[in-house]
């Protein structure tokens, strides 16, 4: 009953399994490694609950479906996301799968964060892809010399060419967030230390490569003269 109800009313769940047991959902979850696992809780043998007992750690999401309404608290307590008594609502289901694809993409957006940020910190980044006047294109990120912020809009600077993108400051600080190469030194700027010409400490500014004068803040100064410090070693 409950597949039919899946595949009429929620199209996109795919149903790969039906157990009787919970020993035999135990060996189909292994196997299959479902996102979602909808479970009753009085089955022969073992209570569904107690199929948790069997992982380590939990891979999947579960949606309790039972005809005893005594179990929402222990349901609750492990983490279901939802609790559906029978006869099952199509609302209800409705609302308990749209509850898991709430959890699902959080839990994608974490995970690629995670590895954007675990490469970003592993590995320096060797180029950027840049729009600019509706062409793609690849910037060295060894070319970059300073980027300055311009409203919502970035100059990108290099030795051969100044590049106007729409994305702004922030934007490419997260990007090279990790990467001891580029400095925030002022709100409107990121350079590449490696591109340091001079540092007019009493003007608080940076002279760079191709005459660039970059504004250091007051806020920045200290650490901005640590990162040269660590280059000249």
């Amino acid at each position: 009953m409950l597949e039919q109800l899946l595949n009429r009313y929620c199209p996109d769940v795919k149903v790969v399994a039906k157990c009787a047991s919970v020993l035999e959902a135990l060996e189909i979850i292994k196997k299959q490694k479902p996102q979602v696992v909808f479970l009753d809780i009085e089955m022969p043998n073992y209570a569904g609950f107690e199929i948790l007992n069997f992982f380590d750690k939990v891979t999947f999401e579960i949606i309790f479906v039972t005809a005893y309404n005594d179990y929402a608290i222990k349901a609750f307590e492990v983490s279901a996301v939802d609790y559906l008594l029978k006869p099952v609502d199509i609302d209800r289901l409705k609302e308990a799968v749209f509850k898991v694809k709430g959890k699902l993409q959080v839990q994608h957006q974490s995970k690629s964060f995670e590895v954007l940020q675990k490469t970003l910190e592993e590995n320096e980044v060797n180029s950027i892809i840049v729009t600019e006047k509706g062409y793609h294109k690849a910037i060295q990120c060894s070319a970059i010399i300073a980027l300055e912020a311009q409203e919502s809009y970035t100059n990108i600077h290099t030795k051969n060419k100044v590049y106007l993108v729409s994305k702004n400051l922030k934007h490419f600080e997260s990007i090279f967030s990790g990467d001891g190469r580029f400095f925030r030194c002022h709100k409107s700027w990121i350079i590449q230390l490696s591109h340091v010409v001079k540092y007019q400490k009493t003007q608080s500014e940076i002279l760079m490569d191709m005459g660039i004068v970059v504004k250091l803040s007051k806020y920045r100064k200290e650490a901005f003269e640590s990162e040269l410090t660590n280059q000249s070693k």
